[in-house]
């Protein structure tokens, strides 16, 4: 005990690693597998998958994957039809940064989904590979 009152700041700081371990842990088990975007990109060219962009309308109309579906993020549960005929293929969920897209990985897979997968760093990480974008 001696030593953590006398090495306090060592202890806090073990103590949030740790708990930033944890909370690291268990979004990527709420949100599932994440790809990159040579992995998101080799998705939709192999096995035609569906782009699903969460973000808002400001942001899609800034620029979007090509060939994505906008849907922001408070509306897929009410727009869960509109999805249906993809069921069978794999989704892949943008957002901006790839925080939002793990609440709509989480509520796709509750919907019976079962290949959803978020883009890891969003259309940030996208623009970053040098991956081109479309205002169309």
């Amino acid at each position: 005990m001696d030593f953590v009152t006398t090495n306090y700041i060592w202890a806090i700081t073990a103590f949030m690693s740790g708990a930033g371990l944890i909370f690291l842990t268990i979004r990527q088990k709420v949100s599932g597998p994440r790809l990159s975007p040579a992995q998101a990109t080799q998705l939709i060219n192999r096995e035609d998958a569906q782009v699903i962009d969460v973000r808002d309308q400001a942001e899609w109309s800034k620029g979007h994957i090509n060939g994505a579906r906008h849907i922001p993020a408070g509306e897929i549960p009410k727009r869960l039809g509109e999805l249906e005929k993809f069921r069978q293929r794999p989704l892949i969920v943008v957002c901006a940064s790839g925080q939002r897209s793990a609440s709509a990985c989480s509520a796709l897979r509750k919907a019976g989904f079962e290949k959803v997968f978020a883009l890891d760093g969003g259309i940030g990480a996208w623009e970053q590979a040098g991956l081109p974008l479309t205002k169309k």
